[in-house]
């Protein structure tokens, strides 16, 4: 039996996937709330939970705001995020604060019994477009007019992408300071931007 949880604050919706999931012989829903905060206020009282169904737009605490916490806590649980959003920002988001799976909200309830058998057996379920816009993050087209970055300039974009300082970006790259300096100038020119976030908000639409 695999022991599953909802934070959804769509009640209709999640009254329908608590139904559905139930009526199935190998899934059992042990907790169904409306907010983070209701999660973290009842799952101690659950022996076990297998699988993590959750929204983004949560009323409070948002989903995205609440995985690193769950994984914290719940380590071997894996988390599905079910949300209508699809922006490519909050999709790197939430896999990198520790999502298995990232499904839309007009995801068939036949497609989210699948998606949660795939993650049983290892795998991390997308809806279809969620997938193509991690792909294009990784193989991005340029914008019609934006100049192509070089693959030192790429590096440089994951390093600001991860947070790091222009000397961590230094470090990690084996180059000096002065040299990154030159890269973001010529990244700047090449995309047409002004600052960092730009460039990371770029990097996170899949526009590099």
């Amino acid at each position: 039996m695999t022991n599953i949880a909802l934070i959804e604050d769509d009640i209709e919706l999640k009254e329908l996937l608590e139904k559905y999931l139930n009526f199935q012989e190998q899934f059992k829903v042990v907790l169904s709330v409306i907010s983070a905060e209701d999660f973290f206020a009842k799952f101690m009282e659950i022996e076990q939970i297998d699988i993590l169904i959750m929204d983004i737009g949560l009323p409070g605490m948002n989903g995205i705001e609440a995985l690193p916490k769950i994984k914290q806590k719940l380590p071997n649980t894996e988390v599905v995020m079910l949300t209508v959003h699809d922006d490519s920002e909050k999709v790197f988001q939430s896999l990198k604060n520790g999502a298995s799976g990232y499904l839309l909200k007009n995801t068939s309830l036949e497609t989210i019994k699948e998606s949660i058998e795939q993650i049983l057996a290892g795998g991390s379920p997308m809806s279809p477009n969620i997938a193509r816009k991690i792909v294009d993050h990784f193989h991005p087209k340029p914008i019609e007019g934006q100049k192509e970055l070089s693959i030192r300039e790429k590096e440089i974009v994951l390093a600001l992408v991860d947070g790091l300082s222009y000397k961590l970006v230094a470090d990690r790259l084996k180059i000096s300071i002065d040299t990154v300096r030159q890269h973001i100038r010529s990244i700047y020119r090449k995309l047409n931007v002004n600052c960092k976030a730009e460039v990371i908000s770029k990097s996170y639409k899949g526009e590099i």
